[in-house]
């Protein structure tokens, strides 16, 4: 039986940087308490978060494991076939881990500085190792599944800028330091440090509303979609920024709550009534400390309190279901993840009264910004495009209408390679091979 996964301590060993650090002797209580987080704990170096693996995949008949070996950690596979072309049998060492193992953790190993995710994740919420996401019934090994830097970016810090031929291609290591450094939220501190505290760290709750809740936002908004605005790149984000300035996102009118997306609460919050009537004030932090989650035991009570920071009349906290202090399990629905695996939502679309079902997957119709946020033709094209590789036929109609009516407009930069490659690919699906091939 595999053992529960112990939280990896940022800074328990030097394999990974732990900038953080040097916060420590002016806030070492904030320090203590952050670095038993799952948001400090979200990557490292794989001996550091080794979880042993030794899975059988069914679809596809391939045997992995996770071993360490001499400080070394290795993934290894094998498939015996009767056809001399279905054999498989090799092994990748693996060097670093992300996810903290709260919800559940992969692997990233190299090969000719080019960077790829293991194909096989670790779930905690079941513990079971199983396929990645997408490729459950895969029948043949996904052994080349980018590691992309929007993704690096919201598990560790110092992310490297990838090279011009592909995403997940670096020149040297993809990241610096493990896990979400203090700097990722705060800001650079050198300064600070430098003035022994008189140059002031970046005040977020000082911010105009976008740009606070833009620091959360960052990693903890998704949509159905999200377009980077031209000549922008999300590695150049930097707290204080609007994130709105890089990215748009996208979700379907229709959709509900979360879209059931693992890491949506953002757009589904919009939706809530308690978001709508509080308007800026109510942020993420309003419910979350980012510096720490509350004992087990505890949870209840802190959430309850949150709660009542704004459900004040007279009696209410004394009436309102003291039989069941956990305001959550009526009005905030835990279906299960429509986009991981063995995973639930916790949906912050929250509600007067729940419904247990399943969450329904948004996967065609009109789409929209989340935030109400105007988008021009070259990104409402780009989310369609997203939607069209989907296989959403509908929205690759859509996307060429607006795409090609964005290159062709006042202005338009003969340098959006973004736009060329998503217009290319769509006329090739329709047949028109020529221009396709000129884009």
């Amino acid at each position: 039986m595999l053992r529960p996964v112990e939280p990896v301590i940022a800074g328990d060993r030097a394999a990974v940087g732990d900038p953080s650090a040097a916060c420590a002797p002016c806030h070492r209580a904030i320090y203590e308490r952050y670095r038993r987080t799952p948001m400090a704990n979200a990557s490292g170096s794989a001996v550091d978060g080794f979880i042993p693996a030794d899975f059988a995949h069914a679809a596809s008949g391939v045997d992995y494991r996770i071993f360490e070996d001499a400080g070394q950690v290795w993934l290894s596979y094998e498939r015996s076939a009767t056809s001399p072309d279905r054999a498989l049998k090799g092994q990748r060492e693996l060097r670093y881990f992300i996810g903290s193992g709260k919800r559940g953790r992969t692997y990233l190993f190299e090969q000719h500085g080019y960077w790829f995710e293991s194909p096989i994740n670790w779930y905690a919420k079941k513990q079971l190792w199983d396929m990645a996401p997408n490729h459950l019934s895969a029948h043949e090994m996904p052994l080349t599944m980018p590691v992309d830097p929007g993704c690096l970016n919201c598990h560790a810090s110092g992310v490297a800028r990838s090279l011009p031929d592909a995403r997940n291609h670096y020149a040297a290591e993809p990241f610096a330091s493990g896990g979400i450094q203090c700097a990722s939220c705060h800001g650079d501190g050198k300064k600070h440090i430098a003035s022994e505290g008189k140059i002031k760290m970046l005040d977020i709750d000082a911010l105009e509303p976008v740009r606070r809740d833009s620091v959360c936002l960052n990693c903890h908004l998704e949509g159905q979609v999200a377009v980077m605005r031209e000549g922008k790149e999300i590695e150049d984000f930097v707290p204080g920024d609007t994130l709105f300035d890089y990215t748009l996102f996208f979700v379907h009118k229709q959709e509900s709550g979360s879209g059931g997306r693992a890491t949506s609460q953002w757009e589904a919050l919009f939706r809530s009534e308690c978001k709508r009537k509080s308007g800026d004030k109510m942020t993420c932090t309003t419910c979350h400390d980012p510096h720490g989650s509350p004992p087990a035991e505890e949870k209840v009570a802190f959430y309850r309190q949150r709660c009542l920071q704004c459900h004040t009349s007279a009696g209410f906290a004394e009436k309102h279901h003291p039989e069941n202090r956990d305001c959550t399990t009526c009005h905030m629905a835990r279906p299960p993840s429509n986009d991981i695996a063995h995973e639930q939502v916790t949906d912050h679309w929250i509600k007067k009264r729940i419904s247990e079902a399943r969450l329904p997957e948004a996967t065609t119709g009109e789409l929209e910004t989340v935030g109400g946020i105007r988008a021009s033709d070259r990104e409402l094209g780009l989310a369609y495009a997203q939607m069209a590789a989907r296989g959403d036929r509908t929205a690759g109609t859509r996307a060429l209408e607006l795409l090609s009516r964005a290159e062709h407009s006042e202005g338009s930069a003969t340098g959006d390679h973004d736009l060329h490659a998503e217009l290319g690919f769509l006329e090739q699906v329709d047949g028109q091979t020529e221009r396709a091939a000129a884009e």
